[in-house]
C-alpha cells in the first residue's frame, strides 16, 4: 500500500516539473517577443 502511495506522489511529482518547465518556456517566449517589439518600435522612433 505504501508502495503504491510513493509510486504515485512520484508521477504526480515529475508531472508538476514537467509542466512547470513548460510554461517557463511559454513565458520567456512571450518575454522575448514583447523584448523585440519594444526594440523595434525603438528604433523606429
Amino acid at each position: 500500500m505504501i508502495r503504491t502511495i510513493l509510486l504515485g506522489l512520484t508521477l504526480f511529482a515529475l508531472t508538476a516539473c514537467e509542466t512547470a518547465k513548460g510554461v517557463g518556456r511559454d513565458i520567456e517566449k512571450a518575454g522575448d517577443a514583447i523584448s523585440d517589439t519594444a526594440s523595434d518600435v525603438q528604433q523606429a522612433l
